[in-house]
């Protein structure tokens, strides 16, 4: 039955091989670390391990983290200007990104060149194109969810573009831009499962989430607040937030929850699961910078305006239209966004 429901779960994948195709790439990301943190060109830091993402408490004070951003401004400062000057071949803006969340970041194979693409990828190129003149100047580099905060402060990257949601907790860590997207999250199950939503139907159920994730934050901090049944067994952690949807189609977890504009990518990927319930948390995305970097922060902030007003609708109705539906107003960023730092 397990492998039956796993090959009726990825017809849009092209079947069993594509399963094996998925799977792989899982084990790929696993596995993905030292190359991220390769010296490679354009590199603008030293590799290592790094730590893992959410270790310092969250500000007691910040109650709207998506506001806790900086004015934009289209001045150039340190970090730009280090950017402008590489030369060659390496003046490119160095983003993380995903490479396998479906209308996201992803390659699709259909396509000549299996370009990278997605919601994020167009947000990348149009910051390109306003501080390098080039919508193409960029480095991709491929980092997995639990690495993106390492690979911004020992500067791997000049910024993570990858459905990072912005927190209290991170923002001690990184900066973040104004929001770009609006989300929340949401489980993830079976059709046929019993499971309803983020309720008592959870009970005795193994949940997935990806380590480092806003959504394990939740369920950990929920189950000690006794707002999530003691039985639930949240200890499934993984790398990158696409392997759970794997563990799942083999069967090893009953359920998962992640970012709801995510998950229903995942649904399209996948017709045999679905998204179970309403999302149970408001959450914002933005791109994540080193907490120093104010020039750049300003500058994408101010791209984010200009975005917001041409760029980003037709950005949703190309790619998350499809999964989320054709009114967007319910994933539009505030506008105009509210700043809440002055330096």
């Amino acid at each position: 039955m397990r492998v039956r429901r796993v090959r009726a779960g990825l017809k849009g994948w092209g079947g069993v091989g594509a399963m094996a195709a998925v799977c792989a790439l899982a084990l790929a990301f696993v596995l993905l670390l030292p190359w991220t943190q390769s010296h490679g060109e354009g590199s603008t830091g030293q590799g290592g391990q790094g730590a893992a993402e959410g270790s310092p408490a969250a500000d007691a004070t910040c109650t709207a983290p998506e506001k806790q951003t900086l004015a934009p401004s289209t001045a150039d400062g340190t970090t730009i200007a280090a950017i402008k000057a590489r030369q060659g071949e390496k003046r490119k803006l160095i983003v993380g990104v995903d490479q396998n969340s479906y209308r996201w970041g992803y390659r699709d194979p259909n396509n000549t060149g299996a370009e990278l693409e997605g919601f994020d990828i167009d947000l990348v190129h149009r910051i390109a194109q306003d501080i390098l003149g080039d919508p193409n100047a960029v480095q991709f580099k491929a980092i997995p969810t639990n690495q993106r905060i390492p690979a911004v402060q020992e500067g791997r990257v000049d910024m993570i573009v990858r459905t990072m949601t912005i927190s209290c907790t991170r923002l001690n860590e990184v900066a973040f831009s104004a929001p770009y997207f609006k989300t929340g999250q949401q489980v993830l199950a079976p059709k046929s499962s019993t499971i309803t939503g983020y309720n008592d139907t959870l009970a005795k159920k193994k949940v997935c989430t990806a380590t480092g994730s806003t959504a394990n934050t939740q369920l950990a901090d929920d189950k000690k607040a006794n707002k999530l049944a003691s039985t639930v067994d949240i200890s499934t952690t993984v790398p990158n937030q696409l392997d759970c949807l794997v563990r799942l189609q083999l069967g090893e977890v009953d359920a998962v929850v992640t970012d709801g504009a995510l998950a229903a990518s995942q649904a399209a990927q996948d017709p045999t699961v679905e998204l179970k319930g309403a999302p149970f948390t408001t959450e914002y995305y933005g791109v994540a910078m080193k907490k120093d970097a104010s020039d750049l922060v300003r500058r994408v902030n101010q791209i984010l305006v200009e975005y917001r007003a041409s760029g980003w609708q037709a950005s949703y109705n190309k790619w998350l239209s499809a999964t989320l539906g054709t009114d967007a107003a319910k994933s539009q960023p505030p506008t105009p966004p509210q700043y809440l730092r002055t330096s």
